[in-house]
């Protein structure tokens, strides 16, 4: 055969080649299919033992990639042949856009020598490397191997260059399906999520969703999902996914350490394909889980600009992640932080609502929830009990059929409690055997999803008002059964100091003065019973005279200096040159006087001070006694003035809290007013006013 017909034959030869080549891969779309038919082609037609084909996109970045020694191929191989895109053959064809052809490896400093190319292994190979190049476009580079330096000529080289030229079209066009796939899925897992992830308030449910969507999105071996503890300042996985992946479900993560810390504090995301080298990678995690990590995804998850926790997906099952692969995380990250938002609010109001309903059906008083018509719509079992009506009886009752209304606090329409203050008075309820219970009524709007309603607490207050009876059943016996003989003991003592000479015996004078004054305080202590019971039925003050405030004051001051004598305390007396008359019943008002410069001496240390005056205030005239004893708290200072209230004390004398309750009663009864200004540890201040003597008068 002549040297013209064996030329003839390789041409013939080499078109059919690329004729088959063409056929081949004009039927296939799958860019992995693609590239192993390239390789596979390629090294039977000239010979190769080994072959690489990397795909590159736009920026010179791989994006997909084959390797195939002998008959195996290998998949998932791009992080592989990173370092011989950076360094060796396939990197410096890529950047120089240049066919190489390399006859002895060993001998040719742009082949990344590794430990298998050492002499007692495989040893010097030959190879050739050609671009693949469609209308000066960058789409790849292939790379063949043969174990025999000088296995490869100028004719391979020629050849393999041709078969690239044929091939970069269809792996160009299979690049750009397999990256319309991989957008056209993002967009639908984005898409899907959405519906998805928010399809459930549940926020196990929501969870789980979440991971679903991630794991079909991006192809990953595992994904977990790590909600920030604002309390604590930490990040703990709530979920996860993929066999030991389970298991980091509960740990707790320092915020800033790990990738997920550090996202979950920089609140950006980050792809790390290669964990062993990046320093922010916390390896005992894997140690905890038994997981092994190689490559991480992860983003922050946020709501309303909130970074609320972070999605992580690992070992993508492909080798390596998708260029799009963050800005999936991300998107999905974002639902994912309204849906957890959502069922975070859902939970916290259906755990409202049932503690509400505990404390509802608990409670020890009756509650009854009526709309603003006053129709019943609710009722816990105290109700049930208290009124005799069972619950769906009870819904067809109004709640002015159980008790009387107080129409003049609750207003009419109850437009009164639209202000949202508690408003309480006292009725009698009428239960479904009417029986009558004496109540006090707690009532305040509510709003019951959204809607506003009244809530009406009941108490029973049988026993109450059983003690309030006793009490002054108690006290009038008291009054009239101490009348009589306290009049004796007065009258006696009167005798007694008549016919004796007190100036001749210090001690029976002694022990005269103080029967006298205990007999005085006992008089004005059931005076001031009879009293109280006359002001609380609203029977008017008659004994009204202009009486001297400053008369008043000094007369109880010299009266009462024994006894702060005792305690070696220093009685103090504030008062002008001039006091104006007032129009008082004078007994009553020395009463008060009395009660109050008691008070003081009872409460301030031994060796204090008790200071009383009177100064014209416009048209009354202000009395104050003071102190400087243990204070009394803000929070007590309008029930001291109640009726058998007393100071909530460790140390210090008792009473049965009536004296002040007398002050109050008097003081108004003569159309004034009585309050206290203290404070604990600074002493107290009671203040009172009286009316001044009209200028007709």
């Amino acid at each position: 055969m002549t040297l013209q017909n064996k030329e003839n034959e390789l041409t013939r030869a080499s078109l059919e080649l690329l004729y088959n080549i063409s056929r081949e891969l004009a039927t296939a779309l799958d860019l992995r299919t693609v590239l192993q038919r390239v390789l596979f082609l390629s090294m039977r037609n000239i010979g190769g033992i080994s072959g690489s084909l990397i795909v590159l996109d736009d920026n010179g970045q791989p994006v997909e990639s084959a390797i195939i020694y002998g008959s195996q191929v290998y998949e998932r191989t791009n992080q592989q042949l990173r370092a011989t895109l950076d360094y060796g053959l396939a990197g410096w064809v890529t950047r120089q856009r240049q066919a190489v052809l390399m006859p002895d490896t060993s001998q040719d400093e742009r082949w990344l020598r590794r430990p298998d190319d050492a002499p007692d292994r495989t040893g010097p190979k030959s190879a050739l490397s050609v671009p693949l190049l469609v209308r000066d476009r960058l789409v790849g580079v292939m790379t063949l191997v043969h174990p025999e330096p000088g296995s490869f000529t100028l004719d391979h080289l020629a050849l393999v260059q041709a078969i690239a030229d044929q091939a970069g079209i269809a792996v160009l066009n299979a690049r750009l399906y397999a990256e319309s796939q991989r957008q056209a899925r993002v967009m639908t897992a984005v898409a899907e999520s959405a519906g998805v992830i928010t399809a459930s308030l549940q926020l196990d449910e929501v969870l789980q969703r979440i991971l679903e969507q991630i794991s079909q999105a991006l192809n990953t071996e595992a994904v977990s999902l790590a909600l920030i503890d604002p309390q604590e300042d930490v990040l703990e996985f709530k979920a996860s996914t993929g066999g030991k992946g389970q298991s980091i479900v509960g740990i707790r993560l320092e915020m800033g350490k790990g990738i997920s810390g550090w996202v979950a504090r920089e609140g950006r995301g980050v792809v790390v394909p290669d964990v062993n080298e990046d320093p922010r990678f916390y390896p005992e995690i894997d140690k905890i889980t038994g997981f092994k990590t190689k490559a991480i995804a992860c983003a922050p998850i946020r709501s309303r600009g909130e970074v609320l926790g972070v999605l992580e997906a690992v070992n993508p099952l492909d080798g390596f992640f998708d260029p799009d692969a963050l800005l999936v995380l991300t998107g999905i990250g974002s639902l994912a932080g309204t849906a957890i938002r959502h069922a975070q609010l859902f939970e916290q109001l259906q755990a409202a609502h049932q503690r509400y309903r505990e404390l509802f059906e608990d409670s020890i008083d009756p509650i009854l929830i009526t709309d603003w018509n006053g129709h019943i719509v609710e009722a816990n079992r105290q109700a049930e009990s208290m009124t005799d009506f069972p619950n769906h009886a009870m819904r067809n009752v109004r709640i002015s059929q159980l008790h009387q209304l107080d129409d003049e606090k609750l207003g009419t329409g109850f437009e009164n409690l639209a202000s949202g203050d508690t408003l309480s008075y006292e009725s009698t309820l009428r239960t479904r055997t009417s029986r009558e219970v004496p109540v006090q009524v707690n009532v305040r709007q509510v709003d019951i999803d959204g809607v506003p309603h009244l809530q009406w607490i009941v108490r029973d207050i049988t026993e109450r008002k059983n003690l309030e009876s006793l009490r002054n059943d108690l006290i009038s016996m008291i009054y009239h059964d101490l009348r009589s003989p306290l009049a004796n003991i007065v009258s006696s003592l009167d005798v007694i100091v008549s016919i004796s000479s007190l100036e001749d015996d210090p001690t029976l004078k002694s022990l005269l003065e103080i029967a006298m004054r205990s007999t005085e305080r006992i008089q004005r202590l059931t005076n001031s019973l009879l009293d109280i019971s006359r002001l609380e039925a609203g029977q008017p003050i008659v004994d009204l005279k202009p009486t001297d405030p400053k008369t008043m004051m000094q007369e109880v001051i010299e009266a009462l200096a024994p006894i702060a004598k005792n305690k070696e305390q220093r009685l103090d007396l504030n008062l002008p040159a001039e006091t104006p008359l007032v129009l008082a019943d004078g007994d009553m008002i020395r009463r008060v006087l009395s009660n109050l410069v008691e008070n003081a001496i009872k409460f301030a240390p031994a060796g204090g001070l008790v200071s009383a005056g009177a100064k014209r205030d416009g048209e009354w005239v202000q009395m104050w006694v003071e102190d400087n004893g243990p204070g009394i708290p803000k929070s007590e200072h309008e029930s001291i003035f109640d009726k058998y209230t007393r100071l909530h004390a460790k140390e210090g004398p008792k009473g049965i809290g009536l004296g002040l309750a007398y002050c109050r009663l008097a003081v108004e009864g003569h159309h004034g007013r009585i309050w206290v200004e203290s404070n604990p540890g600074e002493g107290s201040r009671f203040s009172f006013t009286l009316p001044l003597i009209a200028e007709s008068e």
